[in-house]
């Protein structure tokens, strides 16, 4: 698998590229546009009813009131729970199309959904969309159109607009009691993240995002993903940034070895919660410098949801768990 990928597959980046704000949905005429975040002009005969999108993205339509008929991308955990990637979706109600490797399709199922739209995100740096190889899109050109939706350069409130944007092209009412109550539960969630934030600054701690596979530990930088980067430069949370990003890959991250896994001490570690990347314990065994950071040993762990679906209710939850576990930390 390519490096840049790999990057995002590590660290996937969590929110759209802005920019591209101008959604038109002609129903006099039947005609139906999106101006996706590639620049590209979407459009189909008239307002697409059977859409197949990437897991996240089909978290956050459906939150703005947009059910899908299928998805790809991890849907389900092995031991038959929803993968948080997913967020509100069930499982049983949608058809999973995803192939064998990565960024490939089922194009059997795919096919027999009879999709007239497809979705998922875009990440200038990597050829395709999240989750849908260029070869693979090609192939999904020939039964629907695709929108791609940045997942990267713009903070975590964008993003979440331009889903919206999109549900309501696709018919969704996104000023519903429902819609209004999940922003305004978004923005309580904000400022009680941003309330810990300051009293993480008051006490002069920090946050290190991490992540692990069996070769490699890495460091991510907060600017180069959304949620993060929202969260550091508009709420106030401390969280580190490593001095080297890796060149490669988008910069999103600094990729460490085992032995320089003790590079950075801060006082708290938020762990990739993705199924794919290593969990705390695994991280733990057979790498004893990973050990010895004293976030480690005082079982300093915190999660970190990326790439989940970008809606006021996905990430209303996400932060007040956060908030939930940061608290827990600083009162140790």
């Amino acid at each position: 698998m390519r490096r840049t990928v790999a990057a995002v597959l590590l660290l996937g980046l969590v929110a759209g590229c802005g920019g591209n704000t101008d959604t038109t949905a002609e129903q006099g005429s039947g005609q139906w546009s999106f101006k996706d975040d590639r620049g590209k002009e979407v459009t189909a005969p008239e307002r697409p009813q059977r859409v197949v999108a990437q897991v996240s993205a089909a978290g956050a339509l459906k939150d703005f009131g947009i059910d899908v008929v299928g998805t790809f991308g991890p849907l389900k955990r092995a031991d038959g729970t929803t993968d948080p990637e997913a967020g509100s979706i069930d499982p049983s109600k949608v058809t999973d199309v995803t192939g064998p490797g990565y960024g490939e399709i089922d194009f059997e199922k795919f096919a027999a959904l009879d999709a007239d739209l497809v979705v998922a995100g875009y990440y200038p740096e990597v050829t395709g969309l999240w989750h849908l190889t260029a070869e693979f899109e090609e192939k999904v050109l020939k039964v629907a159109p695709t929108v791609g939706i940045g997942q990267s350069k713009i903070k975590l409130p964008e993003g979440i607009k331009r889903f919206q944007e999109l549900a309501k092209s696709l018919g969704a009412d996104t000023e519903s009691a429902k819609v209004k109550a999940d922003e305004e539960a978004f923005t309580k969630a904000a400022e009680r993240l941003k309330a810990v934030g300051a009293k993480m600054t008051a006490a002069n701690q920090k946050i290190q995002v991490v992540a692990g596979d069996p070769k490699l530990f890495y460091v991510a930088v907060p600017a180069r993903n959304p949620d993060l980067d929202w969260y550091a430069s508009e709420l106030g949370l401390p969280l580190f940034t490593p001095e080297n990003p890796d060149a490669e890959g988008g910069g999103y991250f600094q990729s460490l070895s085992w032995e320089n896994s003790a590079t950075y001490k801060e006082h708290v570690l938020m762990w990739d919660t993705r199924q794919h990347v290593l969990d705390p314990e695994k991280m733990k065994e057979g790498h004893p410098v990973f050990q010895s950071l004293p976030a480690v040993q005082a079982n300093r762990f915190v999660e970190w949801n990326a790439v989940a679906p970008l809606s006021y209710s996905s990430y209303a939850a996400i932060m007040n768990k956060l908030a939930d576990q940061l608290e827990e930390v600083l009162a140790r």
